[in-house]
């Protein structure tokens, strides 16, 4: 069955890396791990945005490019497709207020374009007839409807892979197939080999 993954990298990080060591990631090795071998994985579609340095993590942009080119070099079926980071400073109310301060003025960064770039390469594909199975990689419901045109017009298989220990997304769950949960040992066991070979990208020693 030709399948094509296409993975939310934020929801991916945020729901299964963030908080450990396993951040050199495989993917095709690991959707291999998770999904039956009646799947033949054509193209892994990975979705993210350039991110930026920050106080506390300078190194935080260049782990990421290192991250990218990794992937690029050792899993030429992987193909990243980038969004982008918007900043603006708005009000938001105190967690804890006082007499004198209720509202404090922050800066909130928001990652754009992930969301309609996976939901545009998805149906480009299906409706295309470059894949039998599409699995998405997120818990995220901004794509349901993107989900439901999949499958109202195209017979084609959606499978729903969530990287959260939260429940899956029920707006997503009811247009999936089938659905699978991506879980530590699995990731434990998809790991790009370190030193990427016949390359000179080695694993961050902090990360």
């Amino acid at each position: 069955m030709r399948t094509i993954i296409y993975v939310d990298g934020f929801n991916l990080y945020y729901g299964a890396l963030k908080n450990i060591s396993f951040k050199l990631l495989d993917l095709p090795l690991l959707f291999e791990t998770i999904l039956h071998p009646c799947h033949q994985i054509h193209k892994v579609r990975y979705f993210t945005a350039k991110i930026a340095a920050q106080p506390d993590n300078p190194l935080k942009p260049r782990r990421q490019e290192m991250y990218l080119r990794a992937l690029r070099v050792y899993r030429p079926n992987v193909e990243v497709h980038l969004g982008h980071f918007l900043a603006h400073e708005i009000r938001m109310p105190l967690a804890y207020p006082t007499k004198r301060q209720k509202m404090a003025r922050v800066i909130r960064t928001e990652e754009k374009g992930s969301d309609v770039n996976l939901a545009s390469y998805l149906l480009t594909d299906i409706w295309r007839g470059i894949c039998d199975c599409a699995v998405v990689v997120t818990n995220d419901s901004d794509i349901a409807g993107a989900l439901d045109l999949a499958k109202r017009y195209n017979q084609v298989r959606i499978g729903l892979i969530t990287p959260a220990k939260r429940h899956p997304s029920w707006q997503l769950k009811k247009y999936a197939d089938f659905v699978k949960r991506i879980r530590t040992n699995a990731l434990k066991q998809s790991q790009l080999p370190n030193p990427i070979p016949n390359t000179t990208i080695y694993k961050p020693e902090r990360w």
